[in-house]
């Protein structure tokens, strides 16, 4: 995809070892074009761990928060990684693409520890003869490149290529897209409705030229990061990381503790006493813009923040004590020396138009 970067004029930066296209002709226009019509993005960097095999889901229950049983073929969930003590290492989107066959998609900068992960606990699980024996845990991301395509009219763009349906939102197909075979997702990052579609690296540059070509605008990480922050949707690293846990995280909805994830226990005792800390949306009341790191006056630090393309003011996403997490609170944050005023605010920040 490199050349093809290159040739609509991207600003390359490295990031977690890839060189990505961080903006095109400018965030604004790539977010607006997301927003109101069909953006593109190359997401190839994401990573992808395949686990098959009899013993698979046993494995996944084990590993993952959310329940992996409940996936049907063909379906699509969120969850996340967790160490013994709560921590959050990584958040996953996994597809079921067969009965005994999982696909899971990693954030690029954890997909060595996640794998590792993985095949650590299958070891673990071998030795102690449980079920999850007869399961094969493989290193997929040199077999996938991934395109996202989004915004309200992502899908009917994509649908033009395709001899069947599109999958609704959070299931996943195999299909044809101009002749080219790709695992067609209902999922997205940027709070508009679209599709991601997995697809072997030597294709993806003609089906990117093809979706170019019918009107999807090329978007850069820099876009994506400002649509997923107005969608309050949390990024690895900033939002999440093994010094909180998904409860504090606001995603005790995707922890079904009874299943007996790694860390369970801990997120379940965190759910019953209520966490110290809450990641709250917050919106400044005047200009400036809060980055991740700032302070807040009085208890609390901002984790992401941004110039909302949409609405034209400073939003972000911070961890602040529980009892200020409540809607209209007021804070105050330190931006490089200058206190500015905020409220909390309900997520998210843009519905989705499409």
């Amino acid at each position: 995809m490199y050349d093809r970067h290159v040739a609509a004029g991207a600003k390359l930066v490295e990031f977690a070892g890839w060189e990505m296209p961080v903006q095109y002709a400018g965030v604004r226009e790539e977010h607006m074009a997301v927003r109101e019509g069909c953006g593109i993005f190359d997401v190839s960097h994401m990573g992808e761990i395949e686990t098959s095999g009899p013993g698979a889901l046993a494995l996944l229950q084990r590993l993952l928060s959310n329940d992996v049983a409940a996936i049907a073929v063909g379906g699509a969930q969120y969850s996340v990684l967790c160490r013994e003590d709560g921590g959050v290492l990584d958040d996953l989107f996994t597809y079921r693409l067969a009965d005994d066959r999982y696909l899971t998609v990693t954030n690029a900068a954890n997909h060595e520890r996640d794998l590792d992960w993985f095949r650590a606990c299958a070891r673990g699980l071998r030795a102690s003869g449980d079920p999850a024996a007869g399961v094969e845990v493989e290193d997929r991301l040199a077999d996938y490149a991934m395109l996202a395509v989004q915004g309200p009219r992502a899908r009917a763009l994509v649908q033009s290529l395709a001899a069947e349906s599109l999958p609704p939102r959070m299931t996943a197909m195999r299909q044809r897209l101009a002749g080219v075979p790709a695992l067609v997702c209902g999922t997205g990052y940027t709070g508009e409705d679209g599709v991601e579609l997995l697809l072997p690296p030597a294709d993806a540059p003609a089906l990117w030229d093809e979706l170019v070509a019918r009107g999807a605008v090329p978007a850069g990480l820099a876009a994506r990061d400002t649509l997923r922050l107005e969608a309050c949707f949390h990024l690895y690293g900033n939002d999440l990381s093994v010094e909180r846990g998904p409860i504090e995280a606001g995603l005790g909805w995707c922890c079904k503790e009874d299943t007996g994830f790694i860390g369970a226990d801990a997120v379940r005792a965190v759910r019953a006493a209520g966490p110290a800390e809450r990641l709250a949306a917050f919106a400044l009341d005047g200009p400036g813009i809060a980055r991740a790191g700032n302070a807040i006056v009085g208890g609390g630090v901002v984790t992401s923040g941004t110039l909302s393309p949409c609405l034209g003011v400073g939003i972000g996403l911070a961890y602040v004590p529980a009892e200020r997490a409540a809607l209209d609170t007021r804070l105050e944050i330190d931006v490089r020396g200058r206190v500015r005023a905020a409220s909390v605010r309900r997520k998210p920040f843009v519905a989705k138009h499409g």
